[in-house]
């Protein structure tokens, strides 16, 4: 495994981060998002042994995969495998974690609440990296970043970051919190990968200028980039590409496909596996930090931890960005007149 620092910070990381929304299985409530491809805990342990003995030791949750299983996982297995002063936790804060109308978004209530309830699932005294998982366009931006702050300075949270949206929202809330003396985000979680490229225009070179890390997801497409979807009329490989809705409305341009075939073959003249490649192409991308990788079976993750080690040539890259088309903004909810915050 490779180590680098997490943006401008003084804390160390490995370069792949393990996403665990992969873990938590079990029934959902109805309002919640349907993962019916989510391991239980007792599949779950053996990725967290993997992952810690190949040297990982940055970990992503966020309170809303599973309904806080996810989260309950995660700790109940780091807790059991690993030193806390070791390891690196990030989950993250604003889906709805029940029916009432405060069980969501990041409004001060809410906030820290659902920081303590983390802590709780986690069984773990505070969090290395809380993240607001989305916007919030009903709450006052400042509202949002007082509340982060009063979490870093009584050391329930180390440090803070965010997830998708526009780059001029992460401006407006990095510069806010500059004017007040509030912590600031120090890493993007952004939807970002071979076949969804949007985010070089504004959102990576914002976070490059600024020293921020990117800590992007979905770096293999939710599987599209392992060959895991098939054109229309083809079926598709796994329960996770059947069943993961949300998958299937951000990848289906035939320019998505092309992008593929270029990655296949690729992968067929490094005698690798498309995964490897694909994972190999957002790591050397500029500014990135560690890509949150996942899966659902042992052999996938550890076919990742190998592309570390593995150098595209720039010919390679050349030949599978070119068949690159532009995407409408896909991942977060889009800014609409009378709705931006602030």
């Amino acid at each position: 495994m490779q180590y680098t620092k997490l943006g401008k910070t003084g804390i160390t990381v490995s370069r792949l981060c393990l996403g665990c929304m992969t873990y938590g299985g079990g029934e959902q409530p109805p309002w919640a998002m349907r993962r019916d491809w989510a391991l239980g805990a007792d599949e779950a342990r053996g990725h967290f042994g993997a992952a810690l003995e190949a040297g990982v030791n940055f970990f992503d949750t966020a309170d809303v995969y599973s309904v806080g299983a996810s989260e309950e996982i995660t700790g109940r297995w780091l807790n059991e495998m690993a030193s806390r002063d070791d390891i690196v936790v990030a989950t993250k804060v604003h889906g709805a974690m029940g029916k009432g109308p405060n069980r969501r978004g990041l409004s001060r209530k809410h906030i820290i609440e659902a920081c303590e309830n983390s802590l709780r699932r986690l069984r773990m005294d505070y969090i290395d990296l809380y993240q607001i998982h989305r916007w919030d366009f009903s709450t006052p931006i400042e509202e949002t970043l007082e509340a982060l702050d009063s979490l870093v300075r009584s050391g329930k949270v180390r440090y803070l970051g965010a997830s998708s949206m526009a780059a001029w929202q992460f401006s407006k809330a990095l510069f806010t919190a500059r004017e007040h003396g509030w912590q600031r985000f120090i890493s993007m979680q952004n939807h970002y990968n071979l076949i969804y490229r949007e985010e070089e225009r504004e959102m990576i070179p914002l976070c490059v200028d600024q020293g921020v890390a990117l800590i992007p997801w979905s770096p293999l497409a939710r599987g599209f980039l392992a060959s895991k979807r098939k054109r229309e009329g083809g079926d598709a490989a796994t329960l996770r590409s059947r069943t993961d809705e949300f998958g299937k409305s951000l990848y289906r341009d035939e320019s998505d496909f092309a992008v593929a075939d270029a990655l296949e073959q690729v992968a067929q003249a490094r005698g690798v596996s498309p995964t490897q490649v694909a994972c190999a192409w957002i790591l050397q991308a500029p500014g990135v930090t560690s890509p949150i990788i996942g899966a659902t079976k042992l052999a996938q993750l550890e076919e990742l931890f190998a592309s570390v080690d593995l150098k595209l040539s720039a010919e390679e890259v050349a030949l599978m960005e070119k068949p690159y088309r532009p995407h409408p903004i896909l991942g977060h909810e889009q800014p609409r007149a009378g709705r931006m915050a602030g």
